[in-house]
């Protein structure tokens, strides 16, 4: 990269945040659930395989959110859709009412078990000895007051300082050094080139003076790297998302530029050349 690094850039979503692992115990709470006698009463889903279950679920928010980051489903109609699709597989058929509070007694679990990966807390101390100065933000497919709850409830919302960027290119606290760009409030998601863009035009900063790192080839690293910045793909190996590699062509060859790191504690190392 030309231009010296004066931002770095994160996925959110099973880049800091381990996803993956919340979601598969957050299902795995709702189909033990489901045998209890309620509004989602399924003894065959209480009794189904767990693993065929998490592994049914990923597909499904696969398949539906990205029917929400398309434009046609609301961000409430994935979920109803994705609820009603998992217990129509086991006989029982839910009302847009009873899908909702269905997905909402799911969140709860979400929630509860959202965690940073290990190596965040300390690549961003070594990232900012690396490279004096540097900002940091947040590029993320979502929506921004969800994705905003997540980063309060894991301690990266002051320690990034972060604060939103909204739709028409205003800041909400100017006075704050990072800033989260979320696909709901933009109205364009990754790897739409024009979403890279308002990040680092929100900056300040050129481009190339920015990198970025996902755990999605395509949405994140090449997207990145097609626009202009220092794309970086992060391999978590084992946590990695079956259901996004297949997606994303995970084993394809990356592009000549497109660095693989297999941990964020290799970034200071990678944006210090």
């Amino acid at each position: 990269m030309s231009a010296p690094v004066g931002a770095m850039l994160f996925d959110l979503d099973d880049t800091l945040m381990a996803h993956t692992a919340a979601v598969e115990t957050a299902i795995d709470r709702a189909r033990v659930r489901s045998g209890d006698a309620g509004p989602w009463h399924a003894v065959a889903f209480a009794a189904a395989d767990p693993e065929a279950v998490r592994q049914r679920w990923h597909e499904l928010e696969d398949e539906h959110y990205h029917r929400y980051l398309a434009g046609e489903l609301d961000y409430l109609g994935q979920r109803v859709a994705r609820a009603r699709d998992l217990y129509a597989e086991h006989g029982v058929t839910l009302d847009e009412t009873a899908a909702l509070a269905w997905f909402d007694d799911y969140l709860h679990g979400y929630r509860e078990a959202w965690a940073l990966f290990d190596d965040v807390l300390p690549a961003l101390d070594a990232i900012e000895q690396a490279v004096a100065g540097i900002r940091f933000g947040i590029i993320t497919n979502g929506d921004l007051a969800f994705q905003t709850d997540k980063l309060h409830r894991i301690g990266l919302w002051n320690r990034l300082d972060l604060t939103p960027v909204r739709a028409d290119g205003s800041i909400d606290d100017p006075t704050r050094g990072g800033l989260v760009i979320a696909s709901g409030e933009i109205g364009v998601t990754k790897p739409d080139t024009r979403i890279f863009a308002v990040a680092a035009a929100s900056l300040d900063l050129p481009l190339e003076s920015c990198a970025y790192v996902g755990d999605r080839v395509r949405t994140d690293a090449v997207g990145a790297h097609e626009v202009g910045m220092l794309g970086i793909w992060l391999d978590r190996g084992a946590a990695r998302n079956a259901v996004t590699d297949a997606a994303e062509g995970a084993a394809a060859e990356l592009p000549a530029g497109v660095p693989r790191i297999t941990s964020l504690l290799d970034l200071p190392a990678l944006l210090a050349h």
